[in-house]
This record gives structure tokens, C-alpha cells and sequence, in this order.
């Protein structure tokens, strides 16, 4: 175990090095600027490697069940002090943001926008409980822990959050630093899509907000206070916010669009 657990290590930093030196990489596509991270490529890096055909030799040391098991495990000793970074580019910004924090507070109604537009769609493509899993938000441990214990991962809700958790740690990160510099090449104001980073998810959040910066770095410290605010506040009031507006706003669309299933 020790072995495999030092080849785990070399090659994480391994990974990283060769992340860094890719570097930051814009990809002109039409009149868009796509942003790709280090962070993007370290994913995709680990992501092929990972696929059974590569699992060969070392490789397969390196992606053993404990080894992967302890990745999951303490990837929130890495987040902390990410959090605590984040925690300090607030500070600055403070007063700045408390001139606008009812803006805040009303983004937070958009934590719906899983259930009002993803409710119908994953209907419409023939999920059925699932769908009540996959779309209550976007899939991270608070959802995870609510349609757990009201309906165990073992039902079909349980299946449709487990899959949309295992989807955002895939490919969220990557989404998000791709979709962010989009919209903005769409005209959206940078403030506003810092402000929409803190999605409850502290690698989505990193990854958009990290992308805005290389993008717009006069504005780095701005970007990277409102994301942070964003994130805290999210992940204070995510839970009521899923609790007694999300989750009874869903029930009702659920038996309004299918009627007669319990």
C-alpha cells in the first residue's frame, strides 16, 4: 500500500507539472475566446489515464481502489485552504460588496433554475424519479446527503443524484471554465458572472472564476471577491434555499407534468 500510495504522489506531481506547462490556452471558435486552465488539463490528463485500456503496469498502481478511495476521501484537505484564500479576497472587496449584497441575495434564487428548467427536460428525455434527483440542484454533497436520507441512494432518486454528483466531478470543472468566458465574449458583464461562479461547488467555482481572471486580469481581485462572496453565501443558504423553495417547487411541477405517478 505504501508503495502504490508514493507512486500515487510522483505522479500527482507529475500531473501538475505537466498542467503547468501547458499553461493557460485560449481557443479562438468563431467570434468566441474559449479559456482552458492548467486545472482542465490536469482533469482530462487523469481522466484518460483513468479509462481500463491505459490501466497497464504502473498506471494500474497508481489508480487502485484505495488509492483512488483516499483521493476522494481528503480532496477536502486540498479545498480548504483554497476556501481560506477565498475567504481573505473577500476581505478587501468587503465594503464594495455590501453595497450590493441584496444582488446576492437575489442570485440565489437561481439555484432554482435546475428545477425549472431541468425539471422538464429530464421528463421529456424519459427520466421519471430520477429526474427529481438529477435536477434538485447541481449535484454536489447537499443534495447528495437530502435525497439520501429521504429516499436512500438505493431508489431512483438516489440513482439520479448519484449520477449527476459523478457527471459534476468528471466534467463540472471543465463546463465551468469553458462556459464562463463564453458568456462573456457574449456581452455579459464580468461582475455578474464572477458573481454567478460560486455555485455551491468549490472547483466550479474555481475553474470560472480562474478563467474570467485570465481573461480579465485588470479586474483579478474583483473577480475573485465576488466569486468568493457568491460561494460562501451559497454555500450557507444553498440548503434552505433547497429545502423550502426547491424542493416544494419541484414536487408540484413533478405531479403537474406526471400525473398518476406516485
Amino acid at each position: 500500500m505504501k508503495r502504490n500510495f508514493l507512486f500515487l504522489l510522483i505522479f500527482v506531481l507529475l500531473v501538475i507539472a505537466i498542467a503547468e506547462w501547458i499553461g493557460f490556452q485560449s481557443i479562438p471558435i468563431g467570434k468566441f475566446n474559449i479559456g482552458l486552465l492548467p486545472l482542465v488539463f490536469a482533469i482530462i490528463i487523469t481522466m484518460i489515464l483513468g479509462i481500463q485500456f491505459f490501466r497497464k503496469g504502473i498506471i494500474k498502481k497508481i489508480y487502485r481502489k484505495e488509492n483512488v478511495n483516499f483521493a476522494s476521501k481528503y480532496l477536502i484537505f486540498i479545498m480548504l485552504p483554497l476556501m481560506a484564500r477565498y475567504g481573505a479576497d473577500v476581505a478587501p472587496k468587503l465594503k464594495e460588496i455590501l453595497s450590493i449584497g441584496w444582488v446576492f441575495l437575489i442570485q440565489e434564487i437561481g439555484n432554482l433554475g435546475t428545477v425549472v428548467l431541468g425539471l422538464p427536460i429530464a421528463l421529456l428525455i424519459g427520466l421519471r424519479r430520477e429526474a427529481i434527483g438529477a435536477t434538485l440542484g447541481i449535484g454536489r454533497e447537499g443534495e447528495l446527503a437530502y435525497i439520501s436520507e429521504k429516499y436512500t441512494l438505493e431508489s431512483p432518486e438516489g440513482r439520479g443524484v448519484l449520477s449527476l454528483y459523478i457527471i459534476g466531478t468528471l466534467f463540472g470543472a471543465i463546463f465551468f471554465s469553458v462556459f464562463a468566458p463564453v458568456l462573456l465574449d457574449m456581452g455579459f458583464r464580468v461582475e455578474a458572472l464572477a458573481m454567478a461562479s460560486g455555485v455551491g461547488s468549490g472547483s466550479m467555482m474555481t475553474a470560472a472564476s480562474s478563467s474570467l481572471v485570465a481573461r480579465v486580469p485588470e479586474l483579478g481581485d474583483t473577480i475573485r471577491a465576488y466569486a468568493s462572496a457568491s460561494q460562501l453565501l451559497t454555500s450557507f443558504l444553498g440548503t434552505f434555499t433547497m429545502v423550502f423553495l426547491a424542493a416544494p417547487l419541484q414536487k408540484f411541477m413533478y405531479k403537474v407534468f406526471i400525473r398518476g405517478d406516485k
